[in-house]
């Protein structure tokens, strides 16, 4: 029933900016972290940058400094900031939840469906 919708995805000049936003639908309950992934071609997926109910923010070493995640306005919903952007930032971006666990459940995962970003001059 929870689905992940990113949006923001697209190309750019190296040195450009994009920003890109995630929103989580059919959701009862707040989630208690949301991040980004991305995966280019031919290599593994990787986490870029994760924030936690609590404001917790980290950051792959490739992107601290460059890249800032915040949560939205709306519950569960998370963005990122994404300046100075680089050829190798070059990547589908996945958005990620994570819905913690209770008395009752065990943790659930949710995964958006991607978004292309693409730095190229």
């Amino acid at each position: 029933q929870v689905q992940l919708v990113e949006s923001g995805g697209g190309l750019v000049q190296p040195g450009g900016s994009l920003r890109l936003s995630c929103a989580a639908s059919g959701t009862i309950f707040s989630l208690f972290k949301m991040a980004w992934y991305r995966q280019a071609p031919g290599k593994q997926r990787e986490l870029v940058a994760s924030i936690t109910v609590g404001g917790r923010t980290d950051y792959a070493n490739s992107v601290n400094g460059r890249f800032t995640i915040s949560s939205g306005a709306a519950k569960n919903t998370v963005d990122l900031q994404m300046n100075n952007l680089q050829p190798v930032d070059t990547a589908v971006y996945y958005c990620y939840g994570l819905k913690g666990m209770t008395l009752q459940t065990a943790e659930e995962e949710y995964w958006g469906q991607g978004t292309q970003v693409t730095v190229s001059s």
